[in-house]
């Protein structure tokens, strides 16, 4: 079978389920049909063959390619209310501060990490574009060049990551937002429009595009490449799991009960993704008849925040990828949260000069992001993985390139670090690093951690230790 997919080259492409034998499945196992392709989630049907449940499980306590780490970077505008964000204590004798309380669940599976620095977002002699440099930095720690056209910056974390990780997945990368991208002009000062639009970049002159729409997001992860095809599927309004039915039937008859409990919830989740994607783009059709809508509710915040949390757990529970990023908004954004009671433009409520309302709203807003990451948190530990969870094999940073949007400081910036990285990670603490410690530090960290380490990234001065 021919396939226009985006896949690793030949030799590494993930095998069919008629293609492997009954008493073990490889990791790179793919249910296909018609040219679509769905991943499947760690089984133990994967594990060396012949050997004990207990074995087995050992063995994948130290194979890496059974239980890859995985790395997900979540970006929020306009800084935070600092005195809401911090937590109290220090180590491992610490508080959720107000704004944090959404991950008490968590508690014990991330870092809270204060006084980490973007020196290259400070002004310096290019005068304003805090927001610009602010989003522009946020993953690549590199100076932008101010200019509305002949971009420059560097290369981003993820990126290093992900191309390192070449041929390993499916797609070396998953770059996800809830706004479009705007790539020309100038958005911000005299700076381009591409550095508040993107914190993915392949390299210092190619920002990596963010796909906004739930379903093309999708069909990007587990579709055939073939837009016909696809577009035909969505009329017969066929789901992927009605597609590769034939293989889902023989394998569920090869696997165990543990397994077939596990296929049973992800395919479950796999539907009830689709069902929510067609949901949003029905309402979109009903309110507005007569005309020609984009896929996807955009609007919907809370929503769309979630469903794109969603795919990135499918994505890393499946082995799709092992590298996604989600920007919450561009930089500076100016969205609005009436579902919360706030219907002033975020970016504006910013600059609110230690007025008490404004500093309330903001708070609010501060909140409710936090509500919505403490939900892909939730998801990715209810995913059972050998020895622990989907959280507990990944890395997932959480954060914004501005410290207080008020004064468009790049110091002190609210940074999570959610899960153990595959137990490379000391959990369940506040850490206060030195004033001013490169963002830097942290990316050569979380690329050790990764398997990809580098030498240096944008202004890293060494390594932050996380054990």
């Amino acid at each position: 079978m021919t396939d226009s997919m985006n896949v690793p080259t030949a030799q590494n492409q993930p095998t069919s389920i008629t293609q492997v034998g009954s008493s073990r499945l490889s990791r790179r196992t793919m249910l296909r049909a018609s040219g679509l392709a769905l991943g499947l989630p760690l089984l133990e049907a994967m594990t060396p063959a012949g050997r004990s449940a207990y074995a087995a499980k050992e063995a994948l306590q130290i194979t890496d390619a059974s239980r890859p780490v995985r790395m997900a970077c979540v970006f929020f505008p306009n800084g935070v209310i600092q005195p809401k964000w911090r937590p109290t204590g220090e180590g491992d004798q610490w508080e959720l501060s107000e704004t944090l309380q959404p991950l008490a669940p968590f508690k014990d599976k991330l870092n809270v990490i204060s006084n980490l620095a973007h020196e290259n977002g400070t002004a310096g002699r290019d005068g304003a574009g805090d927001h610009a440099r602010g989003g522009s930095t946020f993953l690549t720690a590199a100076r932008p060049v101010k200019t509305s056209s002949n971009i420059r910056l560097g290369i981003s974390l993820d990126q290093v990551a992900a191309t390192a990780l070449a041929g390993q997945t499916r797609l070396p990368s998953i770059e996800l937002g809830l706004k479009g991208s705007r790539n020309a002009g100038s958005c911000d000062s005299g700076y381009s429009c591409a550095y508040s639009s993107n914190i993915s970049w392949k390299n210092e002159t190619q920002p990596m595009p963010k796909e906004t729409v739930p379903r093309l997001a999708f069909e990007r992860m587990f579709g055939s490449g073939d837009a016909a095809l696809e577009r035909r599927q969505r009329m017969a309004r066929k789901s992927i799991l009605d597609v590769v039915r034939g293989d889902a039937e023989r394998l569920m008859k090869q696997v165990g009960k543990t397994d077939k409990r596990k296929l049973d919830e992800y395919f479950t989740s796999v539907r009830e993704i689709e069902r929510r994607i067609e949901q949003t783009e029905a309402e979109d059709r009903a309110s507005l008849p007569d005309l020609d809508v984009p896929m996807g509710r955009v609007e919907a915040f809370r929503e769309h925040a979630r469903l794109m949390y969603d795919l990135m757990v499918v994505g890393f529970q499946t082995d799709t990828t092992r590298v996604a990023t989600l920007m919450l908004d561009t930089a500076g954004g100016n969205r609005t949260y009436p579902e919360i009671g706030v219907k002033e433009a975020h970016h504006g409520l910013s600059h609110h000069r230690n007025k008490e309302e404004s500093v309330a709203k903001i708070q609010k807003i501060d909140h409710y992001l936090v509500e919505q990451f403490a939900y892909f948190l939730e998801r990715m530990e209810a995913v059972q993985e050998a020895d622990g969870t989907l959280l507990d094999h990944s890395m997932v940073l959480y954060g914004s390139g501005l410290g207080d949007g008020n004064r468009h400081t790049h110091h002190d910036l609210p940074i999570v670090l959610a899960g153990g990285g595959g137990g490379q990670i000391q959990t369940g603490r506040y850490l206060k690093v030195a004033e001013e410690t490169p963002m830097a530090n942290l990316f050569l960290t979380m690329l050790d951690i990764m398997g990809t380490p580098a030498e240096s990234i944008g202004d890293s001065s060494g390594r932050l230790t996380l054990v």
